[in-house]
């Protein structure tokens, strides 16, 4: 079967098995760069009757802050399992009847049943995709073949190098450091961390926002090595033809993994739309619309059977499960309120 019939084959059956909309509706979607891109989106629309508006964030700080503004604004949002939590103790979200959410019952036991995920019986997010971070790199500039984060700090690069602007450039430091448990630094450690990421800073040309934003750093020849999201940036410089490549690796220190999900906002009337929204993401559809726009890994192996060979499941981790074990899953920090504080600390500092 041709690429188009195969294309033509999932939507198809992505359209059969979404119930359709009764009447007209809406869904605002607080979520991140790729997650509501027109290819999978538009057939959604067109099915379910339910006009889709995205907003994007650039960091998982985004969502808290956002909902706190209040107006109704969101009926979607799509943090990381690091984030769930915080959202669900501060009465952002609603639980989710799973039941109502066809396909969900395809994603792997070992998020759907995240401690984070269910709680008491409830569950209150629904898993979407998920990945690891990686240390990108330009091979025609950094010597010889990295293999540890001490790349990002190394002053040969000076001027070259970039990071998240999130409170993980404390996760990433303190691996580095040989801190062993990441989420749950004492002060002394934090203190060293601080100290360590404000003497990397005459290093750093920026601190990166968006995705979007690094692939132009990296494009424009503004930054040779950064932490970044795996297979993302590196798909779309090296299908820019700037006339160089960019490469990926997991540091020694190990990797960092995320995992995103959807969860319901507290009261919206849109929520038969929300609905239909996180069952269409678990068909193939979906998960195959989703994974393509973005270069990350499905949450759902089932559904990306026809959409993927067998190299790429292998490239995407498909039934993988051994690589989720192997990384540093997020976890929301025992001190948030203090990872927070060093962070702004250390942007602070000249």
């Amino acid at each position: 079967m041709t690429r188009r019939r195969t294309a033509r084959a999932l939507t198809a059956f992505a359209l059969a098995t979404l119930p359709l909309a009764a009447t007209a509706g809406e869904l605002n979607i607080l979520t991140w760069e790729g997650y509501a891109d027109p290819s999978f989106i538009k057939p959604f629309e067109e099915a379910s009757g339910c006009t889709v508006s995205a907003t994007y964030v650039g960091s998982n700080d985004d969502f808290a802050a956002k909902l706190a503004a209040g107006g109704g604004v969101y009926d979607v949002i799509t943090p990381s399992l690091d984030t769930v939590g915080m959202m669900r103790l501060a009465g952002f979200v609603d639980p989710i009847d799973t039941a109502a959410v066809t396909g969900s019952d395809g994603v792997y036991p070992e998020f759907s049943k995240h401690p984070e995920i269910v709680v008491d019986g409830e569950t209150w997010a629904v898993p979407l995709i998920w990945g690891s971070v990686s240390v990108i790199y330009r091979p025609d500039k950094v010597t010889g073949t990295p293999d540890s984060i001490g790349v990002l700090f190394d002053p040969a690069y000076k001027g070259k190098i970039s990071l998240w602007d999130d409170k993980s450039a404390i996760y990433w430091t303190a691996r580095y450091l040989g801190f062993p448990n990441i989420f749950d630094l004492n002060d002394e450690q934090l203190e060293a961390v601080k100290a360590k990421l404000i003497e990397q800073k005459p290093l750093i040309r920026k601190y990166w926002s968006s995705a979007g934003e690094l692939t132009d750093l990296m494009a424009n020849n503004e930054v040779w090595v950064s932490n970044a999201w795996t297979g993302l940036t590196s798909k779309d410089v090296n299908a820019l033809g700037k006339g160089f490549t960019v490469a990926e690796f997991s540091p020694k220190e190990k990797a960092e993994g995320w995992m995103d999900s959807m969860m319901l906002v507290k009261g919206t009337p849109n929520q038969e739309c929300a609905v239909k929204f996180m069952s269409y993401m678990q068909s193939p559809e979906g998960q195959c619309g989703i994974a393509k726009s973005t270069g990350y890994f499905p949450v759902n192996p089932g559904a990306v059977s026809s959409c993927m060979d067998a190299a790429m499941k292998e490239e995407r981790k498909v039934d993988n499960i051994d690589f989720v074990k192997s990384l540093v899953m997020w976890q929301q920090p025992v001190r948030l309120d203090k990872y927070l504080e060093v962070w702004n600390a250390v942007k602070a500092a000249p």
